[in-house]
């Protein structure tokens, strides 16, 4: 099967703008070729590639945020910041390894002078106490845990935090994050993402001892393929923001 014949392409040219009206070469409407246009709440559009799933007959709509551009990942960031101020949060977690793109810029725009990183990788002086198994939709590895530097355990325990990152899918990384977080006695007192990438995430994050609210500044909905390009699966559409 080509690329034209499954509506894929390659992600080359997409994040790189946002335009006031739908670009001519994309449909509106279902179904959808190779690109979903997301309206964001300043009216602009967004274009995100449509990405196929391994069982090649379902897709979902992708942010790359390290691949976009500078203006993309700011006007990203401006909306996130608004979603998160409603929080009132003392300070932002960044989830790897996208959402790191956004929550240097989050907590500028709030008036923070830095933020709480976490991340995979293992430092020598890191502490196996301070991680949790993750898993997520692009990378579904066995093994990997989220860290969290105890370093900046200073910085966070007992606080009430926003955690940020680039979009929610199923809501496997959130759980963790949650998890670690809850551990050392910290609020979360919700979540803000670019993306909210399907509602798988809602049943996951719903079962955790002490659930947040996940706010947004688009959603997309999963994607089945139909001769004519790929038809949305409104069951799927998540709740904005």
């Amino acid at each position: 099967m080509t690329a034209s014949e499954s509506y894929i392409e390659p992600t080359t040219g997409y994040w790189q703008d946002l335009t006031p009206h739908i670009p001519a070469r994309f449909s509106a409407t279902p179904p959808y070729r190779f690109g979903y246009p997301a309206p964001l709440p300043c009216g602009r559009i967004l274009v995100l590639p449509l990405r196929q799933l391994p069982d090649g007959d379902r897709a979902v709509a992708s942010l790359i945020a390290n691949q976009a551009s500078n203006l993309v990942v700011a006007a990203l960031a401006d909306h996130m910041a608004t979603q998160a101020r409603v929080f009132d949060a003392d300070i932002i977690v960044g989830l790897p390894t996208l959402g790191l793109a956004f929550a240097s810029l989050v907590a500028e725009r709030l008036g923070q002078a830095r933020y709480v990183p976490l991340g995979y990788s293992r430092k020598f002086w890191y502490d196996d106490a301070l991680s949790e198994p993750a898993t997520s939709i692009t990378s579904p590895e066995a093994g990997k845990k989220l860290r969290l530097d105890p370093n900046l355990l200073p910085l966070i325990e007992g606080r009430r935090a926003v955690l940020i990152d680039d979009a929610i899918s199923t809501g496997a990384t959130a759980v963790a994050a949650a998890r670690l977080l809850q551990k050392i006695g910290v609020e979360i007192a919700g979540m803000v993402v670019a993306m909210k990438q399907t509602n798988r995430w809602e049943v996951t994050t719903a079962a955790l001892s002490a659930p947040f609210p996940v706010r947004a500044v688009y959603g997309c909905p999963l994607f089945q393929r139909s001769e004519a390009g790929w038809m949305p699966l409104m069951e799927t559409q998540p709740a904005i923001p």
